[in-house]
């Protein structure tokens, strides 16, 4: 048997990393500036994480939710606090994708409306509904092709207006910072008059918070910039730094019934232990405002780099946009070719997003010194 052909994979094994470093199998040493596509927060190879994942497992790492589970209402408290959203209710489950898809029927079961308004350029996920939800044909199959997203201009507010009007969407679900449609921000203006406009029509405001949220935009999530307050908010990837988690967050607008979602490895007690002592290292080491200090001092020196640039550039930045630790480099040339070199040529991971776009999602521990490494990198390749 062979694994399905799914992936364009670099022929790099990565098999250690600590903080941002991580080496492949040939002790070749890599700045992680892509952080696993956004999952590793706290850093690679934690030694708090490590020891909170091994002393659970040597307890007990799996039973079902049929029974109690305190790390899982010990993980609701501490979450709550960190996000400011105490009075939300937590449900846990294995994955971003799973998280829209439960935020999704939430929104439908409370409003008994089926249509979504989504964002062009939108990253949802790939199971049904959140594959729905994205706008990309070529990942969306016939079976999941049922109708139910209508797509719009991030920041054009009056087009999200005249579909809300209608009176038959169920829920608006928002990345406020796009990922792969290439690190596209929403504005303060469109997410506040989207919320008046969801309050007055009764839908369901979701945010994705999957990619941008739980500390890589500088505050614990990246709505909390624009001054609104979302009646359902998903998160995964950095929740637990690796461990396959996602998560919903609940207004109290909204009544649970038995029966209604469920999960059979969400919220298991691994899971739970590293969500723990993410939160430890998050707050006890000042994360959060560590994203939004780098990534302030990333984002100044990569514009200042942009000013400076001549002519004679093998490639020019024409665009810097993002905030805190997630980035958006454009450039004026696809980014395949400026990627490859500072992966081989300068052993730096990034990511990308479209055709041309440098995609930065590093560990929340980036230091400055770490940052200032990655722009000595990307002038040389430049």
């Amino acid at each position: 048997m062979k694994l399905f052909d799914v992936y364009p994979l670099f022929p790099v094994n990565i098999v250690r990393g600590k903080g941002c470093r991580v080496w492949d199998e040939q002790g070749t040493e890599y700045l992680d500036l892509y952080g696993g596509h956004a999952v590793i927060s706290i850093g690679h190879a934690h030694p708090h994480y490590i020891e909170a994942i091994n002393r659970q497992v040597s307890e007990i790492g799996f039973y079902s939710n049929s029974v109690i589970n305190r790390l899982q209402q010990q993980l609701a408290e501490r979450l709550g606090k960190a996000c400011g959203y105490e009075d939300y209710s937590l449900f846990l489950i294995n994955s971003g994708a799973e998280a829209n898809e439960n935020a999704l029927k939430l929104a439908s079961f409370h409003t008994g409306r089926s249509r979504v308004l989504s964002a062009a350029k939108a990253f949802h996920g790939r199971t049904s509904l959140a594959v729905e939800v994205t706008n990309n044909p070529k990942i969306i199959a016939p079976i999941n092709a049922n109708g139910h997203a209508t797509f719009l201009p991030l920041n054009d507010l009056e087009a999200w207006r005249t579909e809300l009007q209608k009176g038959d969407v169920a829920a608006c679900i928002v990345e406020c910072i796009q990922g792969v449609g290439g690190i596209q921000l929403a504005t303060a203006e469109f997410m506040q008059g989207l919320r008046k406009a969801c309050d007055e029509t009764g839908t369901v405001l979701i945010c994705d918070e999957i990619q941008c949220g739980y500390g890589r935009s500088g505050k614990f999530f990246a709505h909390q910039h624009l001054g609104i307050r979302p009646d359902i908010i998903t998160v995964a990837k950095g929740i637990a730094n690796g461990f396959p988690m996602g998560a919903v967050l609940i207004s109290p607008k909204f009544e649970a019934v038995y029966g209604q979602l469920g999960t059979t490895f969400g919220g298991n007690h691994l899971a739970c232990a590293g969500a723990l002592a993410v939160l430890d290292v998050i707050e006890g080491e000042g994360l959060v405002e560590n994203a939004a200090r780098v990534g302030e001092y990333l984002i100044k020196n990569l514009k200042e780099i942009s000013a400076s640039e001549s002519g004679s550039a093998a490639a020019r930045i024409t665009d810097i946009r993002g905030r805190g630790l997630m980035i958006g480099i454009e450039l004026d040339t696809p980014y395949k070719e400026i990627r490859n070199r500072l992966l081989f040529d300068q052993n730096v991971f990034t990511g990308c997003a479209g055709t041309n776009v440098l995609r930065l999602l590093p560990p929340l521990c980036l230091s400055v010194a770490e940052a200032d490494e990655f722009l000595d990198k990307l002038q040389k390749v430049l």
